[in-house]
C-alpha cells in the first residue's frame, strides 16, 4: 500500500490509529458499502466523509478531489493516502472479521482479485453513469420487477404473467 510521500517518510511510517473512507455520496453502490462498512465490528475506527464536499475539501486541502469522486480513497490519521485497490485493503484490514481476508489480498496473487473486484465495481458504477447523473436502473413495479424475501429480485415480463403465451 502506498502512503502520500516518498518511502521512508514519517508518514509512511507511522502507525495507523484512524482512517477517513472519501466515499461518492451519489453513488448507490458506494452509500451501500459505505453503510455496510459502519456496521462492521472495527479495530481501527473508519470515518465516512463524502468526497468532494466541503469537509473533505477543509480536511484535505492537498488531495485531488475530483480525483476521490472516481476512486476510492482512504486517508490516515498520520496522512497516508491509499488509493484503488489499496484503499480497498486498508479498509478491510481496519475491520476485525475482515483483516485476514486483507493480509491475503495484499499479497502478489491476492492483489490481482482485489484489482479485479475494484475494476468490476468501477465497470457496474459507469454503468450507472448515465447522462451526467447516477441512476437509470432502477428495479420498478411497472416493468415487471417484485421482491421476494427469499429470492431477492424477481421479474416477469409485464403483460406475459399468466397469459400462457410465450415470450419473444
Amino acid at each position: 500500500m502506498t502512503g502520500p510521500t516518498a518511502p521512508g517518510s514519517t508518514a509512511d511510517r507511522a502507525p495507523v490509529r484512524r482512517l477517513t473512507v472519501l466515499y461518492d455520496a451519489d453513488c448507490s453502490l458506494c452509500a451501500f458499502l459505505r453503510d455496510w462498512l459502519v456496521r462492521q465490528p472495527q479495530l481501527v475506527p473508519l470515518e465516512m466523509v463524502p468526497a468532494g464536499s466541503e469537509e473533505a475539501r477543509r480536511r484535505y486541502p492537498g488531495l485531488d478531489h475530483r480525483a476521490t469522486l472516481e476512486e476510492i480513497t482512504v486517508v490516515g490519521d498520520a496522512g497516508q493516502v491509499y488509493r484503488d485497490t489499496a484503499a480497498w485493503i486498508v479498509t478491510l484490514w481496519a475491520l476485525r472479521e475482515h483483516r485476514p481476508l486483507a493480509h491475503r489480498l495484499s499479497t502478489p496473487s491476492g492483489a490481482r482479485l482485489a484489482r479485479g473486484a475494484v475494476l468490476a465495481a468501477a465497470k457496474w458504477r459507469g454503468a450507472q453513469w448515465q447522462g451526467g447523473q447516477w441512476g437509470g436502473t432502477v428495479y420498478r413495479r411497472s416493468d415487471g420487477w417484485a421482491y421476494d424475501p427469499g429470492r431477492g429480485w424477481v421479474h416477469t415480463p409485464p403483460g406475459c404473467a399468466g397469459t400462457g403465451r410465450a415470450t419473444g
